[in-house]
């Protein structure tokens, strides 16, 4: 007979509901009053004729500030579920990344205003004398606006996943989804939430030209904290763009506290590093949510169950030959391809078709030159952003990344600064550059970095955080100090970050230049000389050809720019600096 000695047996802890369930419950059911309640708002009767005008009273900013909340988390909804698709596909087909990569480089070259332009008839056609098709309208605007540097960081990430933990999945034998389960998407998890959280706020930057829509000769303004600014600029009251700010910096502190830095709690155990490091990051919301029983309940009573029906109605397929299910789904993907690749090809030769249309005959080739010129311009003004951004915030970046403690403060600060928009400084900055006669034509470089400059801070962040903590002590044993540090771990380990936030800060100063280019404050109007100036006023004015043709130059000079320098530099971040 055995026995066991009593200080040695392992009882399992029983848990069981309390307190920190009850308060899980009541806030997820205040969520969920809550969408209901501002999202009532969204299937209201709409007549394009007769479109009410915001309020400038401060008792109506929370429910403005709630209406743009759900329309920025509805829109970061589905960029999370587009850049984590496409970015796993164009990581691992190369026939798919040859069309995606090219793709989003397009995509992210076209301005909010030119989504705008395009979708905002359509879905007013789709959801006809109600609120709901604009609702759409400005959700899509918002998403194109979060989604491009998403999908380009997880696209990154996945391409650079170690490959001892490739080799070890194939050994193991784990099938694809439990290979992005355990493998991709922790080793993910890093970049994703730091460019999830430099997405959110660039959908802040664009807030403002979602709601307020002025496209076609049309004025529609939804009701939200970007209507209300554009409001409050309009009319130069001081006081209501005041409130706006303070409203918006509330919701960016809240949204830190009780999403990001959770979220980057959580994702510190996903770290590829053999030691841990001495200060890992914490959040309050996460140690009360791991108290929680209410999650383990979920999952051994709802989510596990339904898992094992999914598996068992699977089994028959299960049991079928290897080769033929390999083969079966091979011919399924194939023909999903080519129908999508039809749907796709005849979608572009249609709006082709369309802009051929439109320009032919309405754009002399005078018109189409100073355009060209105007690209270039601004084309020097994104140029020196990205390399002034640069040498200013990688050496704060790695320092932030380095110092937990002081992330834990710089974090919430850089998301206001990332999240601000650049029109709510036109109070200050119009009567700076009037007073000090600087012509916008230079002070547009300063507005263009203030709304992109972040792309690169928070991207060098994730890189530096994600060095592994026993790279770092080996530094440290070998005396690497200054310079030798930078040049032999520094530098190459941000390298692959730098270069997906300098890519989609560059792209992103293309759309940023559409509000930076033109400052307005009550009857004071500056205008540099540029593309995204030029796009603003024919949007404004609902001049098709000139719409069409100065976003095509716009994509143009983008792709170029992608073409010979960003993918160039992302192959040799591939190819040079994987943690291996």
């Amino acid at each position: 007979m055995k026995s066991t000695a009593p200080q040695l047996t392992v009882t399992e802890e029983r848990r069981a509901f309390g307190w920190v369930d009850a308060l899980v419950m009541l806030a997820l059911l205040g969520l969920f009053w809550s969408a209901l309640h501002f999202g009532k708002g969204m299937l209201v009767h709409f007549d394009p004729a007769a479109v009410p005008q915001v309020d400038s009273s401060p008792s109506l900013i929370p429910y403005y500030a709630g209406r743009t909340l759900m329309r920025m988390w509805i829109a970061f909804g589905f960029s999370l579920f587009f850049a984590i698709s496409v970015g796993y596909l164009a990581a691992k087909n190369r026939t798919a990344r040859a069309f995606i990569l090219p793709a989003l480089d397009v995509l992210q070259s076209v301005p909010v205003l030119g989504f705008l332009s395009a979708t905002v008839t359509g879905f007013m056609a789709l959801f006809p004398g109600r609120l709901l098709g604009v609702e759409c309208a400005a959700i899509f605007a918002i998403f194109t606006g979060q989604v491009w540097n998403m999908a380009f960081g997880f696209y990154h990430s996945m391409v650079t996943v170690p490959t001892d933990m490739q080799e070890a999945a194939s050994t193991y034998g784990l099938t694809r989804w439990q290979r992005f389960r355990t493998v991709e998407l922790p080793a993910s998890a890093h970049s994703l939430i730091w460019n999830s959280m430099m997405s959110f706020g660039g959908g802040w930057f664009f807030v403002a030209q979602s709601e307020a829509i002025s496209v076609m000769n049309k004025d529609i303004k939804l009701p939200g904290l970007g209507s209300y600014m554009v409001q409050a600029i309009s009319n130069g009251d001081k006081t209501a763009a005041l409130w706006a700010v303070v409203a918006m910096i509330v919701l960016i502190l809240a949204s830190d506290q009780l999403v990001w830095r959770p979220l980057l709690a959580w994702a510190d155990k996903f770290k590829i590093e053999l030691t841990g490091s001495t200060t890992p990051a914490t959040s309050w919301v996460y140690n009360l949510l791991r108290g929680a029983y209410l999650f383990t309940w979920i999952s051994e009573r709802l989510w596990r169950p339904l898992l094992d029906k999914v598996f068992q109605a699977r089994a028959p397929m299960a049991r079928m030959p290897v080769r033929l299910k390999a083969s079966w789904k091979k011919l399924l993907w194939q023909v999903v391809g080519i129908v999508l690749s039809i749907w796709i090809g005849i979608e572009l030769l249609r709006a082709v078709a369309a802009a051929t249309a439109a320009l032919h005959g309405a754009l002399s080739l005078t018109d189409f030159g100073h355009i060209v010129w105007l690209g270039f311009l601004t084309a020097l003004r994104v140029a020196a952003m990205t390399v002034l951004a640069t040498l200013i915030w990688t050496p704060v970046g790695v320092w932030i990344g380095f110092q937990p403690r002081v992330a834990r403060f710089a974090q919430p600060l850089a998301q206001i600064g990332a999240s601000f928009p650049v029109n709510m400084t036109f109070p200050i900055v119009v009567g700076f550059f009037v007073a000090s006669h600087i012509s916008l034509n230079w002070g547009s470089i300063l507005l263009i970095a203030m709304g992109t400059q972040w792309y690169i801070l928070f991207n060098v962040i994730a890189g530096a955080m994600a060095i592994p903590n026993d790279l770092k002590e080996a530094g440290r044993v070998y005396g690497l100090r200054r310079w030798s540090l930078w040049r032999t771990l520094i530098l190459p380990a941000i390298f692959p970050f730098w270069v997906t936030g300098a890519c989609t800060a560059a792209g992103g100063a293309w759309n940023a230049s559409i509000v930076a280019e033109l400052a307005t404050w009550g009857g004071t109007s500056l205008q540099a000389d540029g593309l995204g100036a030029y796009i603003a006023n024919v949007t404004k004015t609902g001049d098709t050809p000139l719409i069409i043709a100065s976003i095509g130059v716009m994509s143009i000079f983008v792709v170029l720019m992608n073409k010979l320098i960003w993918r160039r530099l992302y192959a040799f971040a591939e190819r040079r600096f994987r943690l291996d």
